[in-house]
């Protein structure tokens, strides 16, 4: 899509994924605007925005990602920097959305700190919010402002069908993902199945069965966030055991908690599929891991915005 009037659109990025807020303005035909974020002496966040937003319209390219806390004052304290110099409005353009895993109570005294997370963004400033694959999709519900809600299951097909795969079935890791593996499913024509496990406490799963069948037949693994890798190698051996001949897993926010890499290198796991929501460090690159950009989408995305057009368009 064609940028028009491009001298009123600015791209800004925190130090979260500077590499994808270049990929998108690339896309879009822009560069990222002049800005410093850093820190002073005693720690706290400085910004310093260095050209004019006035009237502008600010996208703030900025996932919430390690070092989870750091990146979310960068972006607040961005997001207050662009108001305060008139800017028209400021979109936070978050790829990937921390704190989305504590979206209820599961027990007494505990925060809903993905509520917290969405106060803090309005009360900054932010008009609206761009980010992709909720964890819970009800967090769009915590918003009092317009919320685009991407998802990256077309990119992960995609990539998916280019390797000619035969005799598939999408598996979804746990029951509260059969919505995404059926989208999913849907997309590449192959039924589904579901691991059902149990989580004796946090980082721990336990397979307990499997809904469907996944005998003679290459199984995929979809899911929304890798952190740990535990349970996704874990579901991985049971899909084995299960009589799947190949396993492969799709996830399209790549957390790679310590000790991720180690579990997937080990596993029987073909190839982990991610995105770049998330960076993926140079010392965690290994040919069993293949990073897929979604610079393209989120640049269609902002311009969508910006020329005031359909953003569920792009889903169609």
């Amino acid at each position: 899509m064609v940028l028009e009037d491009s001298q009123r659109l600015r791209i800004f990025t925190g130090n979260s994924n500077p590499a994808l807020a270049h990929e998108i303005a690339t896309h879009i035909g822009v560069t990222v605007g002049d800005a410093f974020v850093g820190h002073f002496n005693n720690g706290e966040t400085q910004v310093i925005i260095d050209e004019s937003v006035r009237g502008k319209e600010v996208f703030i390219v900025q996932p919430t990602c390690y070092p989870v806390n750091d990146s979310l004052m960068e972006l607040l304290i961005m997001v207050d920097a662009c108001k305060r110099a008139s800017a028209r409005h400021v979109t936070a353009v978050i790829p990937y959305y921390a704190y989305a895993r504590q979206d209820r109570k599961t027990r007494g005294r505990e925060p809903i700190s993905a509520k917290l997370v969405a106060n803090l963004l309005t009360t900054a400033g932010v008009s609206r919010v761009v980010t992709m694959d909720l964890h819970a999709g009800q967090i769009q519900g915590f918003f009092d402002i317009p919320l685009d809600h991407l998802i990256g299951v077309p990119i992960l097909a995609d990539y998916i069908e280019s390797k000619k795969l035969t005799d598939l079935v999408v598996v979804s890791p746990d029951l509260g993902g059969v919505t995404r593996a059926r989208q999913f499913a849907d997309r590449l024509h192959a039924p589904i199945a579901i691991i059902e496990k149990r989580r004796p406490m946090p980082g721990v799963a336990e397979v307990m069965n499997l809904i469907g069948s996944v005998e003679g037949k290459t199984a995929i693994i979809i899911d929304d966030i890798v952190d740990t890798a535990g349970s996704l190698t874990e579901g991985a051996k049971a899909l084995e055991r299960f009589g799947a001949k190949e396993v492969f897993a799709c996830c399209t926010h790549a957390v790679l908690s310590d000790p991720a890499v180690e579990r997937i290198l080990a596993s029987n796991m073909k190839e982990l599929i991610i995105t770049n929501t998330i960076p993926l460090p140079a010392a965690k690159v290994n040919p069993k891991i293949k990073v897929l950009s979604v610079a393209p989408l989120f640049g269609e995305a902002i311009v969508r915005i910006f020329s005031e057009l359909s953003v569920s368009k792009l889903f169609d």
